[in-house]
């Protein structure tokens, strides 16, 4: 395996961990344990790319964590997002803030130039981030279901296909980080 990593970074969508205002204090313990994670990776020459969709929750903290991060670290940022016009029915507070991630990751594109017509289009885009990194990364807790977990499902299924990492943060991790806070 190269010893430079291409990562994809997922989670728990805001609403799915509660999270409704950009200063709840949960966001920066989340978002300290994944810079923790990173900087594990980067001190180990093994990051070089954050891939991450624009999702509001882990997404946008894996970003935020990511881009804090670069001038430290050799850290690129990606943001891919399933269909053009994503995030285009958000309000408008949560539009700007999508659209401010936008101009400060290093590469953003639509993995589907349509816009929204069906799940299959999320499918594609799971393919296709799979297919472009070497690890996942996913603040995900198989305890607690939720939509991460057909993320989950399609890394565990491409595993069986292709030499693939994948690493979890779960709420046991995220409770230890609050419990040290």
């Amino acid at each position: 395996m190269e010893d430079k990593m291409r990562i994809w970074l997922t989670g728990y969508r805001g609403f799915e961990l509660n999270i409704f205002k950009d200063d709840d204090p949960k966001s920066k313990i989340i978002k300290n344990v994944i810079k923790q994670r990173l900087i594990n990776l980067a001190e180990n020459n093994e990051l070089v790319w954050v891939i991450t969709g624009g999702q509001l929750g882990i997404e946008q903290l894996a970003l935020s964590a990511s881009l804090e991060l670069k001038e430290d670290y050799n850290i690129k940022t990606a943001m891919l997002l399933p269909y053009e016009g994503f995030g285009s029915r958000w309000h408008e507070k949560n539009q700007q803030v999508l659209s401010n991630l936008k101009n400060r990751v290093d590469f953003c594109k639509v993995t589907t130039n349509n816009k929204y017509q069906g799940p299959y289009q999320l499918k594609a885009y799971q393919q296709f981030v799979l297919k472009h990194t070497d690890k996942a990364l996913l603040v995900y807790d198989p305890e607690y279901p939720g939509k991460p977990s057909y993320d989950y499902e399609a890394v565990k299924n491409h595993q069986n296909y292709h030499a693939y990492e994948l690493e979890l943060i779960d709420f046991y991790d995220l409770q230890d980080a609050a419990d040290q806070a």
